[in-house]
Formats: structure tokens, C-alpha cells, sequence
């Protein structure tokens, strides 16, 4: 490679990193303790599980589920009922002031057996909603999203950079090869260089999915506008359906599931609410398989008649979206990727915080006998 070419993909590394490391050392750190959200919300007792019975127990109605929720917070109107992922024993109902999107909810889980509260757990506070808020978009909403989302495409762009130096850089060192007896920063450029190559696939593809769910919000309002406006366009102009005139949710439920065969429940919005319409019950269902388990199928449902209007595909963008979710968080392999994802997290902890250490030192020169190049020092982080 010229010498010209190489202080090209030098510069790209250099900047590209420099402007996104504090943001993805911040992902990083956030991102372990969520890894484990479900372990650690047990052993912080925030976890709500109902409590056994005989697995033919009958169940309560969800039209009485929803009344006993909406009865703890009249004056707040459903936007959402969910049930476990791993349990169909819990009803989670979401209720806000408005139909609208905001982050002033209150969640309430009723058992879907004896339609009792158990709980009313808040997921807008506590250590773990500060780390997933940081996460997600640092506390600034949509715009902090898509600055997040920019930070890694950075991190992309400084990893293929990374790739394209590792060569020219290490080429007279074994690989592996991290030089104790020397200077502590040469010492800590090769681990740098040794840990991003070990962790290069898992850092691309957890920056990948997580640049994906920055964009979530954009492309479900592009599918609602690319998708549904001609299914809706018989109701344009309508108000969204009062209370009062609406069917019966649980028969909603059954008609959805009956469309669609071997399916589960993921949850159900409201009519009005963000991933709806004013004229719909939209019930999100999805497979029965770890590979469909992920995968919604929503069917639209007349909220007077309870007829189905429409069980629209999802286009490839919302489905890789959809994929993309649990393969960034490790879900998809239970405790063991779990363990993987958490160790590889930590070793990109130590890669961005070597890159950071590295640039900071830049002004202490190493001797060119103790490296066979030393510019991948300046490349660094």
C-alpha cells in the first residue's frame, strides 16, 4: 500500500474514531448491565411474575382485565396491552394521559387468570431506566436517536479503516503479538490492535443493528404512510372511534388470531395510538417458533365491528428492523450468547478505551526501533 494511501485510511481512522468514542464507550458501559435486564430486574425484585396455578385454570376475559387497569388511573385511556414474552399468565396494560406518544405512562399487570393487580411497576425510573435511556437516545428523544445513530456509522467507517491499517501496521509481528517488556503505550497499541481484530464481526454487527434501531420511529411512520394509506383511506376524515362505540376487545383478539393460525399474541394498540390508527384495534401477533418469534404479523381490526379490515405484510425494512432488535442485545441464544455478548462488550470496552488512551499520549514519540511502524499510534484510537 503507498504511503500516500495509507495517511488517507489513517486520517478516516483517526477522525472517524476520535469524533464517536466517548459516545460508544458510553453505548458500551450502558449496554452491559441491559444485556441482563431480566436477570437483574429479579434479583432487584422489579421483575412481576404470577403465581402458580393449575395450567387449566381458566381465563379472565380481556375486556375485564383491561376494565380492572383502566379502574387504578381513570383518568388515563389504554394505549397498549402486552402480555410475557415467556408467559401468557400477565397482562401488561400501558396507559397514558392522551392516545399520543409520551413518555408519561404507568403500566399496570393484572393476571390473566383471576384479572387481580399484581403490580404496577415503573419502568421510568430506577438505575435500569437511566441506562436504557442513555442507551437509546440519551435522554433527548428522537434527535438523540439519530445522533446516536451517526455515531455508529462513524464506528462503522472506523472499524473498515481499522481492517484496511491492520495489515500494513502489523505486518512484521506475528499475530497476537503484544509487546509486554516495552513502553506501556505500545503495549496498549497492540492489545488495541489485537482486540479490535477478535472483536471486528461482533462490533460490526451489533454497530450495524444498532444504527438499524436508532431509525425504528422514522420507518414505522414511513410504513404507516407508505403501506397503510390506501387501507385507511376509506376512514379519512373520521374521528378516532370514542370509547363508547368500540367492540369488544377480547373478541378483537380472537378474530386476529383466528386469521392467523399458530400464532402469539405480542400486544395490542389502540385506536389512535402510534402503531394504529383512529379507526383500529391493531393486535401484533407473531410466530410460535425461535426463528418467527420475532417476526409480527399485524392485523387490522374495525374497532366498532370488530371485522378485520387488513393483515398487511410487513415490508423488508420493518422486518430487518425487527430482526435486528434482539440479535443487538444477544437475545436470541438465551444465558450462553448472553455471557458471549457481555464478554465481547467488555473487550470493546478495553479496544475504544486503548484508542482513547493512545490518542491522548499521541505527543509521547516511540522509538523506531521499538516498532516496525510506529504511525498506527497516530491512527489510534
Amino acid at each position: 500500500m503507498h504511503n500516500k494511501t495509507v495517511k488517507t485510511w489513517s486520517w478516516i481512522h483517526k477522525w472517524s474514531s476520535l469524533v464517536c468514542t466517548v459516545f460508544m464507550l458510553l453505548l458500551c458501559i450502558t449496554g452491559l448491565p441491559l444485556i441482563f435486564h431480566h436477570e437483574i430486574g429479579h434479583l432487584l425484585g422489579t421483575e412481576v411474575e404470577a403465581p402458580p396455578m393449575p395450567a387449566d385454570t381458566p381465563r379472565a376475559s380481556l375486556d375485564k382485565v383491561l376494565d380492572v387497569a383502566r379502574a387504578q388511573h381513570p383518568d388515563r385511556v389504554v394505549q397498549f396491552v402486552s402480555q410475557a414474552e415467556d408467559s401468557d399468565d400477565l397482562w401488561f396494560v400501558t396507559l397514558t394521559p392522551t392516545p399520543d406518544p409520551t413518555d408519561d405512562f404507568r403500566s399496570v399487570a393484572v393476571d390473566a387468570r383471576t384479572a387481580e393487580v399484581l403490580a404496577q411497576p415503573r419502568f421510568d425510573e430506577g438505575f435500569m431506566w437511566v441506562m436504557f435511556k442513555l442507551h437509546v437516545d440519551l435522554f433527548a428523544g428522537l434527535p438523540g436517536k439519530l445522533f446516536l445513530g451517526f455515531m455508529g456509522l462513524l464506528l462503522l467507517v472506523a472499524i473498515v479503516s481499522g481492517v484496511v491499517l491492520y495489515s500494513p501496521f502489523m505486518r512484521k509481528l506475528e499475530f497476537g503479538t503484544v509487546r509486554r517488556e516495552r513502553k506501556p503505550r505500545l503495549k496498549w497499541l497492540d492489545l488495541h490492535n489485537l482486540l479490535g481484530i477478535v472483536t471486528l464481526v461482533w462490533l460490526l454487527v451489533v454497530g450495524a443493528t444498532g444504527m438499524i434501531n436508532t431509525w425504528a420511529d422514522l420507518l414505522i411512520k414511513y410504513w404507516q404512510y407508505d403501506q397503510l394509506s390506501a387501507v385507511l383511506a376509506p376512514y379519512k376524515g373520521q374521528a378516532t372511534v370514542p370509547m363508547a362505540e368500540r367492540a369488544s376487545v377480547q373478541r378483537t383478539l380472537t378474530v386476529a388470531q383466528n386469521l392467523v393460525p399458530d400464532s402469539k399474541l405480542s400486544f395490542i394498540a389502540f385506536p389512535g395510538t402510534a402503531f394504529s390508527s383512529p379507526h383500529h384495534h391493531t393486535v401484533f401477533l407473531r410466530g410460535n417458533e425461535p426463528l418467527t418469534a420475532r417476526l409480527l404479523q399485524p392485523v387490522l381490526v374495525d374497532a366498532k365491528s370488530a371485522e378485520v379490515t387488513a393483515a398487511p405484510k410487513l415490508p423488508w425494512y420493518v422486518t430487518a428492523l425487527l430482526v435486528s432488535q434482539p440479535l443487538h442485545f444477544g437475545d436470541y441464544g438465551g444465558m450462553p450468547m448472553q455471557i458471549l455478548w457481555a464478554l465481547l462488550d467488555i473487550a470493546s470496552i478495553i479496544v475504544l478505551g486503548s484508542g482513547l488512551y493512545l490518542w491522548l499520549n499521541k505527543g509521547k514519540t516511540v522509538q523506531q526501533n521499538s516498532s516496525p511502524e510506529p504511525t498506527p499510534a497516530q491512527a489510534a484510537p
